[in-house]
């Protein structure tokens, strides 16, 4: 079937998912073309011919056409190849939400927000996820915490979790964007890391080509060793590839050294105006760049038996919601 037929049988499916009810050829025809889809009744009646024929769709007589159970995990499925390159429009979306000013130290940035295990006492895990940001393997030293049964973000501290923001490394693209310096976010992956430098990407997952965070993937497939790498020097961190052009390399730096004094840096390494960087070719007229991952502190949580439920890229935050790691180490002491 070709990609826009595709695309109307799923719109079909959807409409079906979105009503929860039996409809008929008429509703199903309007809700198309709620979607996009301008479709003359005896098309919607073809299509839903062939929902029939494939099992996606039940025909129920005069009360219309229902969803059957196959017809929802095709949907599922669809969705899934819609969102193909989610992540990096996502990317482009919280970047231009961004209001932070590194010299007022006033705004908002991205954070990814996790639900953490409570059953380990807070002083450990805040120590473990400090044990990161020291190595300056994280984004920075700032995040946010919420106690069980308080909320933050929209995200509750659900009864046996407390919720965790970690600054996303993709507030350095919003506080670029904002200085007139355009980024591009290639892709994540896992970096190997030897004696506290950088060395090689190991795996890689294109923006553009996923539907998900690629550190939240190498998270739970337990491919880090994030933790190990804080306090050798060497092991598996999540990190990220991007591009500025090469005539704003002398800002991007010095915006960059502010970020690192109010506590949001995260640059590993940055490469030469045209030159491949750790063998991965740049654009002409960019600069490479690695960014270690804002999950990072997380894997490491991870990686010592903690259970927890990230969400990459969960949204914009106020700065001033956050505090100093070592001020919420202190405070648990």
């Amino acid at each position: 079937m070709e990609l826009e037929a595709r695309r109307k049988v799923m719109g079909v499916l959807r409409v079906l998912a979105d009503g929860g009810r039996p409809m008929g050829s008429m509703v199903i025809g309007r809700g198309l073309g709620e979607l996009g889809f301008d479709l003359k009744d005896r098309m919607v009646r073809n299509y839903l011919r062939y929902t029939d024929e494939q099992g996606f769709t039940r025909n129920l007589g005069r009360r219309g056409r229902e969803l059957t159970e196959l017809g929802r995990r095709e949907l599922a499925v669809g969705i899934a190849v819609d969102k193909v390159g989610f992540v990096g429009a996502k990317v482009e979306d919280l970047s231009h939400q961004m209001t932070f000013n590194e010299v007022r130290r006033k705004g908002s940035i991205i954070l990814n927000l996790t639900r953490v295990d409570s059953q380990q006492p807070a002083g450990e895990l805040l120590m473990l996820m400090y044990e990161v940001m020291q190595a300056k393997l994280g984004m920075g030293r700032m995040l946010g915490v919420a106690r069980e049964g308080e909320a933050f973000m929209e995200m509750e501290g659900r009864e046996g979790y407390r919720a965790v923001g970690t600054v996303c490394s993709v507030t350095l693209n919003g506080v670029l964007l904002q200085h007139g310096i355009a980024m591009t976010s290639r892709f994540g992956g896992l970096l190997e890391m030897h004696k506290g430098e950088p060395i090689r990407f190991r795996h890689i997952i294109h923006y553009d080509g996923s539907t998900l965070d690629p550190l939240e993937v190498f998270i739970k497939g337990k491919m880090t060793s994030v933790y190990q790498a804080a306090q050798t020097g060497t092991g598996v961190i999540g990190a990220s590839f991007r591009e500025i052009p090469t005539v704003a390399r002398g800002r991007a730096a010095m915006v960059m050294r502010k970020l690192e004094r109010v506590g949001l840096g995260g640059v590993l390494k940055m490469g030469k105006p045209n030159q491949s960087l750790l063998d991965i070719p740049v654009r002409t007229g960019c600069v490479g760049m690695i960014l270690a991952g804002g999950l990072n502190p997380i894997a490491a949580l991870e990686e010592n038996g903690v259970n927890t439920e990230s969400g990459a890229l969960h949204g914009v935050c106020d700065f001033g919601r956050l505090k100093r790691v070592e001020e919420l180490v202190g405070e648990t002491m």
